[in-house]
């Protein structure tokens, strides 16, 4: 009986992260109330209340949800002892972008995100989150670049910091500029090709080179 009574909670929990993603979509962050969420469950607002704290920690627990996989993959390539960085990075950043071209989720949670949460000091624990998160996952990605020039896959010479910054540059442009609008162009089909262009510049730019090295 306690088993299925976890079992029943986690689901229950799950129904109403499916509902949070859907409403938030529609409404943003700021319009939408525990309220909303209860109804498009079909549950009472105290259900809520069982799992989750407030708007905050339900609005959290949504994008956790679709994060911890995806940053355990990030940090997968950040290990040092990854032989090949840069193709695992590469790998995950071509699969990274098919994702959010076939699954729903993942396309309704970055909405939310990119376009449903407004950054206006309002909620400001959720906003430095954010920005943790946002830190944590640049320094994953400078410990990948070094870790592939000592390697021997990027230049000795390439300025670490300004290729992550041109990282979180492209793939958020790519993103926001798709989910805003995807029938522009096939994303899925088209992810390699944009991976690999970000990839060539890393090689090849002069614009992400040290001025000088000792």
């Amino acid at each position: 009986m306690a088993r299925k009574t976890k079992e029943d909670a986690i689901a229950t929990r799950n129904i109403l992260l499916d509902s949070a993603e859907q409403i938030f979509f529609d409404k943003g962050y700021s319009q939408t109330t525990l309220m909303d969420v209860a109804t498009h469950a079909g549950m009472t607002r105290g259900a809520i209340y069982w799992h989750f704290k407030n708007k905050m920690e339900l609005f959290e627990a949504m994008i956790e949800r679709v994060h911890l996989p995806l940053e355990s993959l990030v940090e997968a390539c950040a290990d040092e002892n990854e032989p090949d960085p840069l193709g695992k990075f590469r790998e995950f950043s071509i699969e990274f972008l098919q994702q959010i071209a076939s699954d729903r989720r993942l396309q309704q949670v970055f909405s939310v995100m990119m376009h449903k949460f407004e950054y206006n000091g309002q909620v400001t624990q959720l906003e430095e989150k954010q920005l943790l998160s946002f830190q944590e996952v640049t320094s994953r990605i400078e410990r990948t670049f070094n870790n592939a020039i000592k390697r021997g896959q990027l230049p000795v010479n390439l300025d670490i910091k300004k290729a992550a910054f041109a990282k979180h540059a492209f793939f958020s442009g790519i993103m926001n500029n798709w989910l805003f609008h995807p029938q522009t162009y096939d994303l899925a089909k088209n992810a390699e090709s944009l991976v690999d262009s970000y990839f060539f510049m890393l090689s090849n730019s002069p614009h992400l080179r040290l001025a000088d090295i000792n």
